[in-house]
């Protein structure tokens, strides 16, 4: 009997240890897990990691850190951010630090924040998702396309109102101009084109076979071809002059007033090492790497290597979110 209470006071002392380090993640929780735990076994370290869910496109952990720094009590030490958009709102706020390290200045320079508020890693690409049982023809090679007929009638894309989509095109209102893309949005509200609630939503659409094709992520693409569906993926606008594809990366930063910043340091430092990297690549969700030189499965696809990037001002990209929003929301909700 004494050994037996012995041990639940060991195991009960365990389960009680305060956590060395809290991460909001909004990565899906099937493929950030095994990091989180690969970290805890390399450092010793105990993580309590808060995921997302679906429906709230990373939101709900954005807007938790805002209402929690209004408190004056910073919960989190480090946002793992599945895109870059709501990381950039929450820099705008002053609600990250800085930290630099070896680790990652190995990012290139396009893809981490010159004042080192953040860093990307592992990123997704916007793509067409096509079936492969229709001819190449009805699928569109530009953005341009994606509104027009004989494409519209066939195709679909998530209203432009949160996550990878919301940072597309306001990406492409900062570059092209927001008259441009807002009468692109109005144009494309108007035609055949299928708006669906979001990137998951609409590529279910293209299994299914109630739509020929689709704008989403390169991880949506990779969990249909993997499902077994025939579908392949086309980059947009790789015609000489073009734009380029739109590369989105996962993002870290460190929180302001992180009660743990030295094991937030080794955290972030571990996310955007080529090891981390290579994992996600290799995962379901087949992430980009953005270091030069890591290993992929041959259905990951390079930049600069098999489709040219789209040129993105971040910091512009992310304050177009903000003034563009709610002219999105009034076309697409009505």
């Amino acid at each position: 009997m004494g050994l037996r209470f012995l041990f639940l006071a060991v195991l009960a002392a365990s389960c009680a240890r305060e956590p060395d380090l809290r991460v909001y993640c909004s990565l899906d929780q099937v493929h950030a897990e095994p990091i989180v735990a690969l970290f805890e076994q390399r450092t010793g370290l105990k993580v309590k990691a808060d995921f997302d869910v679906e429906r709230n496109k990373t939101v709900g952990l954005v807007n938790r850190i805002i209402a929690e720094n209004r408190a004056g009590r910073s919960l989190a030490d480090v946002f793992w951010n599945n895109e870059i958009g709501q990381t950039l709102r929450l820099q705008n706020l002053g609600l990250t630090a800085p930290h630099r390290s070896e680790a990652t200045d190995g990012i290139p320079d396009s893809f981490r924040d010159p004042l080192h508020h953040w860093v990307g890693f592992a990123a997704r690409a916007r793509v067409i998702l096509h079936r492969t049982d229709i001819p190449s023809i009805q699928i569109p090679e530009s953005w341009e396309e994606i509104r027009l007929e004989p494409f519209a009638s066939r195709g679909a894309m998530a209203a432009p109102l949160t996550g990878t989509t919301l940072t597309h095109f306001a990406a492409l209102s900062h570059r092209l101009g927001a008259p441009t893309v807002l009468d692109w949005l109005r144009n494309a509200s108007d035609s055949r084109l299928t708006i669906g609630g979001g990137n998951a939503d609409v590529m279910r659409r293209v299994c299914e076979g109630d739509l020929d094709w689709c704008l989403t992520d390169t991880d949506d693409a990779a969990a249909a071809r993997l499902n077994g569906y025939p579908v392949a993926t086309r980059f947009l606008d790789q015609a000489e002059g073009g734009l380029g594809a739109l590369l989105i990366p996962n993002t870290a930063c460190i929180l302001k007033g992180a009660p743990h910043p030295e094991s937030a340091a080794l955290f972030l430092d571990f996310l955007v090492s080529p090891e981390v990297e290579h994992s996600l690549a290799f995962s379901r969700s087949e992430q980009i790497p953005l270091r030069p030189g890591v290993s992929t499965p041959p259905h990951v696809a390079l930049p600069g290597r098999d489709f040219t990037v789209m040129e993105v001002d971040w910091k512009g990209t992310a304050v177009e979110i903000g003034q563009r929003f709610q002219e999105f929301k009034e076309i697409f909700v009505r």
